[in-house]
C-alpha cells in the first residue's frame, strides 16, 4: 500500500485519467474529490461490503426456504428425446 500525505487542495494522479484531490479537511474527516472517466466505477468500499453481505444473506435464506419447502425448488427441465 502506498501512503501519501496531502494538504488541502493538493491532489494525486492514478495513471493518466484519474485524479484524487483533497477538497477540505474538517476535524478528523477528509473530503476527497475524484475526477475519473465515466467508464471507471468509483465506489465506497464499505458500501461494497454491505452489498456483498446482503447478497450472501439472501442466498442463505433462499437455500433455507428451498430446504424447508422442496416444492418451491425450480423444477427440472423436461428431457426431450434425441431426434
Amino acid at each position: 500500500m502506498l501512503v501519501l500525505t496531502r494538504r488541502n487542495g493538493q491532489a494525486i494522479r492514478i495513471g493518466t485519467d484519474i485524479e484524487v484531490r483533497v477538497i477540505r479537511i474538517e476535524g478528523d474527516r477528509v473530503v476527497l474529490g475524484f475526477d475519473a472517466p465515466r467508464e471507471i466505477p468509483v465506489f465506497r468500499s464499505e458500501l461494497l461490503s454491505e452489498v456483498a453481505e446482503e447478497v450472501q444473506r439472501a442466498a442463505t435464506e433462499r437455500d433455507l426456504v428451498r430446504a424447508l419447502m422442496p416444492s418451491l425448488a425450480p423444477a427440472a427441465a423436461p428431457k426431450t428425446p434425441p431426434a
